[in-house]
C-alpha cells in the first residue's frame, strides 16, 4: 500500500506552531516514503468555520513549502456519506437519541461507581441516562444528538475482540490492544451525530480517512486515547485500520499545549515578522 497521510485542520482560527509541526512532520514522512501527503479541511462546525481562515490555511502551508493534490476534500461536502453511515448504524440498533444537556451529564456522572473514571477521551463519560433497554425503531431522528451504544456495539463484534492498532509515533513502535472492557468502562456512549452538525468528529474523521485511502494517520499525542473510538468505528463499518503516528505536542514556555487562541504563535505572525520556513522548522525541532 502506498504511504498516504494527511493534515486535517479546522478553519476556525489561525494555524500556530503546533499545526506547523504536525503538517511538516506528515509531509516529510510522506516524502521519505515516496508516498502522498493530503490536505483535508475539517469544517463540520459550520457555526465557527470561516472561509477567511480556510484561505489562510492554504497560504500558511504553501509558505512552509508544503504541497498537496487538488481539489482538497472539505467535510462540508461529505454530509451524504455521514448520513449513510448513521443510517446503517441506526438500522443495526447501535444508536439512540440523547436529550441530556451537559449539565445533566455532569450531575449524573458526579457520583461514579467506585474505581470508575469520570473522564474519557470524549470528555465526561456518559452515565447512560437515555440509553434504552431495547434499540429504538422507526426512522432515524435528525433533530436530536445520537449516541453509540458502546456495550451493544462491542457485543456485535463478539469474538472480534481484542481490537488493536499499530502505533509508530515518536519511535514508539508497538501494537496497542483495545478490549471491550476498556471501551465500556473508560470511553462510554459517545456522540456520533450532533444536532447542529449532523455528524461528529469521531464519525467524520474515520469515514474521511477511509475515503481518502489514508494508510498512516499523523496527529498529536493528545488524540491517542480517542484512537480506541476510531478503531471501534472502523471495525463496526468494515473499514481499514491505518497505522497511527501520535507525535509530541508543541508547548509554550509554561508547558501548556498550544491552542488557536495563542495568536502570538500564529504562523502568519511569524511570516509578517520576517521569519523563514527554516526558522519555524528549527523552532519545532525538525
Amino acid at each position: 500500500m502506498t504511504f498516504t497521510t494527511r493534515f486535517a485542520p479546522s478553519p476556525t482560527g489561525p494555524l500556530h506552531l503546533g499545526h506547523a509541526y504536525s503538517a511538516m512532520l506528515a509531509f516529510d514522512m510522506a516524502r521519505r516514503a515516496k508516498g502522498q501527503f493530503l490536505l483535508r479541511i475539517e469544517d463540520i462546525d459550520r457555526s465557527r468555520a470561516r472561509r477567511e481562515w480556510e484561505d489562510l490555511i492554504y497560504e500558511d502551508l504553501a509558505w512552509l513549502g508544503l504541497s498537496w493534490p487538488k481539489p482538497v476534500m472539505r467535510q462540508s461536502d461529505q454530509q451524504h456519506r455521514y448520513e449513510a453511515a448513521l443510517d446503517a448504524l441506526w438500522s443495526r440498533g447501535l444508536l439512540y437519541p440523547c436529550t441530556c444537556s451537559r449539565a445533566d451529564i455532569a450531575a449524573a456522572a458526579s457520583a461514579p461507581q467506585e474505581g470508575a473514571p469520570l473522564h474519557g477521551p470524549d470528555g465526561v463519560i456518559y452515565p447512560g441516562t437515555c440509553r434504552p433497554a431495547v434499540p429504538p425503531s422507526g426512522p432515524r431522528p435528525s433533530d436530536v444528538p445520537l449516541r453509540l451504544d458502546i456495550g451493544r456495539a462491542c457485543s456485535t463484534l463478539g469474538d472480534g475482540f481484542p481490537l488493536g492498532f499499530r502505533e509508530e509515533g515518536d519511535g514508539d513502535a508497538r501494537d496497542v490492544c483495545i478490549t471491550a472492557t476498556h471501551l465500556e468502562r473508560d470511553v462510554g456512549d459517545i456522540v456520533l451525530s450532533r444536532r447542529d452538525m449532523g455528524t461528529s468528529y469521531h464519525l467524520s474523521v474515520v469515514l474521511d480517512d477511509a475515503a481518502q485511502g489514508i494508510s498512516d494517520v499523523v496527529r498529536g499525542r493528545d488524540l491517542f486515547d480517542a484512537t480506541a473510538i476510531h478503531v471501534l468505528l472502523q471495525k463496526l463499518m468494515d473499514l481499514p485500520v491505518p497505522r497511527y503516528h501520535h507525535h509530541r505536542l508543541i508547548r509554550d514556555a509554561e508547558g501548556k499545549r498550544l491552542a488557536k487562541r495563542d495568536d502570538a504563535r500564529a504562523i502568519r505572525l511569524f511570516r509578517q515578522d520576517g521569519a523563514s520556513p527554516a526558522d519555524l522548522r528549527a523552532m519545532v525541532g525538525l
